[in-house]
């Protein structure tokens, strides 16, 4: 899978399915559950490494889980599906200059065919541009931008015309610059749907209704892996409680059939 077949995909009419995974077990049941693109997002600083917010996240720890992801699929190269890495806090926002080391890096390194970034205010364009021109490709993302928490918060995003028309300038400047494609999270589905009308590149949504090219998940999410989940990602299976459960089960099961009484004492040494 190539970043163009997503492309491909919208025009004609066929549903993207984008996945998350963190390691390489994550990465082989995504896989095998027949994702087309998976993303190491730096969610995994929640899902994986214990933080409240993406941020801490750096990039020396999506290079070793983008590597850990890669080593967990199993079909052919050409059959693999794509592999999208995130850039984390501040490994773009300080120029293009380190933006490009920063994605170069985790390209080079690691079999990722793309990185995504959050945001379309002009200093990112102008990373935008310099990573296209470089032959970097670039997933944008607009709506709720986790990395902007301190600023947003995790409530819904684009709730007036105003703010609204502003987002589908800045989609249309992102595929102008080069993105080739776009994830829209928890925004008014009318929205997403207009973006997508309005864009020739994939819109991707999470949280952003229904009316979308593709849909995104955090696969901890869904497999109800986490303590709690976004309202607009409900959990398809209660994972966590399945998972204690059966490891719960186990240590009874071992506890109740170990000896009862205790291996007799040495007598002491006089």
């Amino acid at each position: 899978m190539r970043p163009f077949d997503l492309i491909r995909f919208k025009q004609s009419g066929r549903p993207i399915t984008m996945l998350t995974a963190w390691d390489c077990l994550s990465a082989a049941l995504v896989e095998a559950a027949g994702a087309d693109v998976v993303l190491v997002g730096d969610s995994l600083g929640m899902v994986a490494l214990g933080h409240a917010t993406t941020l801490p996240v750096t990039l020396d720890q999506m290079l070793h889980h983008t590597l850990a992801v890669a080593r967990g699929f199993t079909a052919s190269h050409d059959q693999q599906p794509l592999l999208v890495c995130d850039l984390p806090f501040l490994s773009y926002q300080c120029g293009p200059d380190l933006a490009v080391a920063a994605a170069g890096k985790l390209l080079k390194e690691s079999s990722a065919a793309a990185v995504k970034l959050e945001g379309a205010d002009p200093e990112i364009i102008a990373v935008v541009d310099r990573l296209v021109r470089m032959g970097i490709p670039v997933m944008g993302h607009l709506g709720l931008t986790p990395q902007a928490v301190h600023r947003l918060g995790y409530r819904r995003q684009a709730l007036d015309p105003v703010s609204q028309d502003r987002l589908i300038e800045q989609a249309l400047t992102l595929e102008k610059t080069g993105c080739f494609a776009l994830v829209l999270e928890h925004v008014p589905g009318e929205l997403a749907g207009r973006a997508r009308h309005e864009l020739g590149i994939p819109v991707i949504g999470i949280g952003a209704g229904d009316d979308c090219d593709g849909q995104v998940r955090v696969t901890a999410d869904l497999l109800g892996l986490t303590p709690h989940q976004p309202p607009f990602s409900p959990p398809r299976l209660n994972g966590r409680q399945l998972c204690i459960e059966a490891l719960r089960g186990w240590i009874q099961e071992h506890q109740s059939s170990s000896p009862t009484t205790a291996p007799p004492q040495a007598e002491p040494d006089c």
